[in-house]
């Protein structure tokens, strides 16, 4: 599964401006430590994980380093892959990120889309879920 996700917060560096009245834009840590939280109960259920943000890698390394991810998190900095599969996006600051998005992703087929995503700390619950309901090949 990949998850799409705005950005997260990076020590030392404020928030975009109005970041906290964008719907939508708050809750990536939560959603990444349901993610985290999950990350057994994905695989058992034959789902790998992945995050993706506009971020750099050393912003990504350094937030799963301090929120202790056990799965990948991919920078699409340039949108090369959001622009090839038509991924909502929004502009802040200048800076433009990613609408929250989660696909399910089997033999390269997107089998379920999960958008809006609301709440993000209840992504994870809400994908394992589904999983459960479906016969995935592993």
């Amino acid at each position: 599964m990949l998850y799409f996700y705005p950005r997260t917060g990076v020590p030392g560096q404020e928030l975009p401006e109005g970041w906290n009245l964008i719907p939508g834009a708050r809750g990536c840590t939560p959603q990444a430590c349901g993610f985290r939280d999950h990350a057994e109960e994905l695989g058992d259920l034959g789902a790998g994980v992945i995050g993706i943000s506009a971020q750099t890698t050393d912003e990504q390394r350094e937030f799963a380093a301090r929120v202790d991810l056990p799965f990948p998190l991919l920078s699409d900095a340039a949108f090369l892959l959001a622009d090839r599969m038509g991924m909502p996006t929004f502009e802040v600051d200048s800076m433009r990120l990613f609408k929250r998005v989660t696909l399910i992703v089997n033999d390269s087929k997107v089998m379920k889309v999960f958008y809006p995503v609301f709440p993000p700390d209840r992504n994870a619950e809400d994908v394992v879920a589904w999983l459960k309901t479906r016969e995935m090949p592993r």
